[in-house]
């Protein structure tokens, strides 16, 4: 990093006193909670975890040097506050993909694009192929104004996509919102209270997985070996 883009000595101490205060308000809230879920401690956890995370990236910016603190992501829910008999529901879902063959992609899209052709013309439209080009970006249009999204999440392959991370949240309410109540603004983030459960799927568990199973071969190697320097020297050696 050039020095023109490092932090200066001013916003890491401005930073450190930010650590500091949202130190005592956390303290401050968790003397004076009222239960395991009360919101001010909850609050002020999630404050610290921020100042902390922002006066860490400027230390090591500044001086190549971290803290001995590891800010935990906030990717759990608290605990369900929802109605205990729900009476709607709103189901979240994201899935991203990677566009890995264009190719592909815009071969498939000319396929759906060929079909719907005759009734493209009779509108005065070009119709086939000629509608989709070499643009992914109508292409991806066309696929998912044709597919279901879990169709495509099962065929994906087929389209020249990647999956990447994906996750559904599952959302208690009292009641249904009003038609078009919310089409403006469909995924503002929800209230986490309201959620019920929630369903993550991301290559990083499977790392996490393999590097603790990595840890349990490291582990099981040493155990026998050390049994193999006991059969050597065997009783009485």
């Amino acid at each position: 990093m050039s020095d023109a883009a490092q932090p200066s000595a001013a916003e890491v101490r401005a930073a450190a006193e930010a650590v500091k205060a949202a130190l005592d308000r956390h303290l401050d809230a968790v003397e004076r909670r009222s239960g395991e879920d009360d919101q001010d401690v909850y609050a002020a956890f999630n404050e610290l975890a921020a100042a902390a995370e922002v006066y860490d990236e400027l230390l090591y910016d500044a001086y190549d040097e971290v803290t001995p603190f590891e800010i935990p992501g906030d990717d759990t829910l608290p605990a369900y506050a929802g109605p205990e008999e729900p009476s709607a529901l709103s189901v979240l879902i994201r899935r991203d993909y990677a566009v890995v063959e264009p190719q592909r992609l815009l071969s498939q899209a000319r396929r759906v694009a060929e079909v719907d052709q005759g009734a493209d013309s009779d509108n005065g439209g070009p119709g086939g192929a000629a509608a989709v080009g070499d643009s992914v970006q109508t292409a991806i249009g066309v696929l998912f104004g044709e597919y279901e999204p879990d169709e495509i999440a099962s065929r994906h392959k087929e389209f020249g996509l990647e999956e990447g991370d994906s996750t559904l949240w599952v959302a208690a309410g009292d009641e249904l919102a009003e038609p078009g109540e919310w089409l403006a603004a469909p995924f503002d983030q929800p209230d986490p209270h309201q959620v019920v459960c929630r369903f993550d799927v991301s290559s990083v568990f499977d790392e996490e997985l393999d590097d603790e199973e990595d840890e349990e071969d490291e582990a099981d190697d040493v155990e026998e070996a050390d049994e193999d320097d006991l059969e050597v020297l065997g009783p009485g050696n």
